[in-house]
C-alpha cells in the first residue's frame, strides 16, 4: 500500500509543481526520488538491484540520446522562420487568403499537414510556432492559445488516426499483426469529430478570453522584421515542403533518421532561399541552440521520472490490474493504455507497456485486432496530456514561453478532453458497426 501510495504521491506533486512553474530540472528527480524511497529502491547502486541513480538517468540520457539531433534541427528552423522573416510572410499570405478571423483554422491545418506528413510532433510545435505568433498577432488574440492550437494539429486527431507515420499509430502493429490503416473507417469518422468539436472548443475559449479584455502582448523577445521588406511567402512553404516530402520519402526506410535528413534539407533550404533577409545569423543560431537544451531537458527530466516509476512494484500492480479489467473488451482496453499513458506522461510509454500484456489477452477473446488496434492509438492520445507530459512541458515553456497556469487549460480541453470523448465515440461505433 505504502508503494502505491508513494507512486501517487510523487505524480500528483509533480503535476502540482509543474502546475505552480517550479523548474523541472528540480522538481522531477527530487518526486522521482520520493516514489523511489517509498517503494524501497535504493539511492544507489548497493547489488545487482536497481537504483534510483541509474534507473533515472538512463531515462533521461536516453530520451536526449534519442532526441536531440530532432530537437536541434527543428529548433533552428523555428528559428531561422523568425529571423528571416519567412514566417511573417507565410502568415500574411495566409490571412490575405482566408482572413484574420481564420488564423487558428491556419495554425490548426498546419501543423496537422506536418504531423500527418511523419514530422514528429516535437518538431511540428518548433516549425509552426513563429507563424502561430505571427497569425495571433495579426488577429489580436491573446497568444496563450497558441499551445492549445498546436497541441490540436499535433497530438489529437492525426497522431492517432488511420494511416498516421507517427509512432503512437504504429507501434500496435506487431503486437497485434494488423497495418497503419486499421480500422480506417472508424478512425475517419473519429477524426472529424475531434477536428471539429476540438477547433469548436478552442474558439469558444479564445472569444471568452477576448470578451474579458484579453488580447495578443508583444514580447521583446519576438523578433522585429516588420520594418523591412519580408521574403515571399513561398521561401516559407518550400522548406516546409522539404520537411515534409523527405520525411514521406523516407520514412520507411531510415525509420527515426529520415527526420533528421528531412530537417537539415528544411534548414539548408531555409538558408538558402533567404539568407539575405538575416540581419544576424549568429543570434539566430544562438537562440535555436539554446531553445532545444532547454526543451529536451525539460522533456527529459520528466521522462527519468516515468523510468523510476517503472521500477516501482506499485506500477507493476497498477499495470496488471488496468491489463485485466473486467467489462467490455475495448472499453478495458482503453482505460488500462490511457491510464498508464497518463502514469507515465507518455502515449508511446502507454502503448509499448500495456499491448504486451493486453494483446494476448483480448485476442484470446475473440477481440478484433484492427478495432483493438485503433482503440489502443486513439486512447493513448488522451490521459497523456497531463501536465508533466513532455509535449506539453516542452510546448507550453520551452517553446512558446508561456506558463502552465495560464496555458494549460486550453491544452487540456482540446487534448485530454476531446481524445477522450473520441475514444468513447470509437468503442461505440465499433460496437455498432
Amino acid at each position: 500500500m505504502l508503494s502505491l501510495i508513494g507512486l501517487l504521491a510523487g505524480l500528483g506533486l509533480l503535476i502540482t509543481l509543474t502546475m505552480r512553474g517550479f523548474n523541472l530540472f528540480i522538481t522531477a528527480p527530487l518526486c522521482a526520488l520520493l516514489v523511489a524511497i517509498t517503494n524501497g529502491i535504493p539511492f544507489w547502486q548497493v547489488s545487482d538491484k536497481l537504483d534510483f541513480v541509474h534507473g533515472y538517468m538512463s531515462g533521461f540520457s536516453g530520451f536526449v540520446a534519442a532526441w536531440f539531433l530532432m530537437f536541434l534541427l527543428g529548433s533552428l528552423f523555428g528559428k531561422l522562420m523568425e529571423h528571416t522573416g519567412a514566417a511573417d510572410a507565410v502568415a500574411l499570405a495566409i490571412v490575405k487568403k482566408l482572413g484574420h478571423g481564420k488564423a487558428v483554422l491556419a495554425v490548426v491545418l498546419a501543423c496537422a499537414v506536418l504531423t500527418y506528413g511523419g514530422v514528429s510532433v516535437f518538431v511540428v510545435a518548433f516549425s509552426a510556432y513563429p507563424m502561430a505568433v505571427s497569425l495571433f498577432k495579426g488577429a489580436n488574440l491573446p497568444r496563450r492559445f497558441i499551445p492549445a492550437a498546436l497541441a490540436l494539429g499535433s497530438v489529437t486527431f492525426t497522431m492517432t488516426s488511420a494511416g498516421s507515420p507517427e509512432i503512437q499509430n504504429w507501434i500496435p502493429i506487431p503486437y497485434l499483426g494488423t497495418t497503419p490503416y486499421a480500422g480506417w473507417q472508424v478512425s475517419i469518422v473519429v477524426a472529424i469529430f475531434m477536428a471539429v468539436a476540438g477547433y469548436a472548443a478552442l474558439m469558444w475559449m479564445i472569444k471568452r478570453a477576448q470578451a474579458a479584455g484579453e488580447h495578443f502582448v508583444q514580447r521583446s523577445s519576438d523578433p522585429e522584421i516588420t520594418d523591412r521588406a519580408l521574403p515571399h511567402p513561398l521561401t516559407g512553404i518550400i522548406p516546409l515542403g522539404v520537411v515534409l516530402l523527405l520525411s514521406f520519402l523516407l520514412h520507411d526506410s531510415l525509420q527515426q533518421a529520415a527526420l533528421i535528413v528531412a530537417l537539415s534539407g528544411g534548414v539548408v533550404s531555409l538558408y538558402l532561399l533567404n539568407f539575405r533577409f538575416l540581419r544576424n545569423p549568429a543570434a539566430a543560431t544562438n537562440e535555436g541552440v539554446l531553445g532545444a537544451l532547454l526543451a529536451i531537458g525539460n522533456t527529459a527530466a520528466v521522462v527519468g521520472f516515468g523510468s523510476v516509476a517503472k521500477l516501482t512494484p506499485a506500477f507493476n500492480s497498477v499495470v496488471n490490474t488496468m491489463t485485466h479489467l473486467p467489462g467490455p473488451e475495448l472499453l478495458g482496453a482503453a482505460v488500462a493504455v490511457s491510464a498508464i499513458a497518463g502514469l507515465t506522461g507518455s502515449a508511446s510509454g502507454g502503448q509499448v507497456i500495456a499491448l504486451p500484456e493486453l494483446a494476448p489477452h483480448y485476442l484470446e477473446r475473440g477481440v478484433d485486432a484492427e478495432q483493438l488496434h485503433r482503440v489502443v492509438a486513439i486512447s493513448s492520445g488522451a490521459l497523456d496530456s497531463l501536465p508533466h507530459n513532455g509535449y506539453v512541458v516542452t510546448t507550453i515553456r520551452a517553446i512558446c514561453g508561456e506558463s502552465h497556469q495560464n496555458a494549460y487549460w486550453p491544452v487540456a480541453v482540446v487534448s485530454v478532453l476531446v481524445p477522450v470523448l473520441g475514444t468513447a465515440l470509437a468503442i461505440l461505433l465499433f460496437q455498432w458497426f
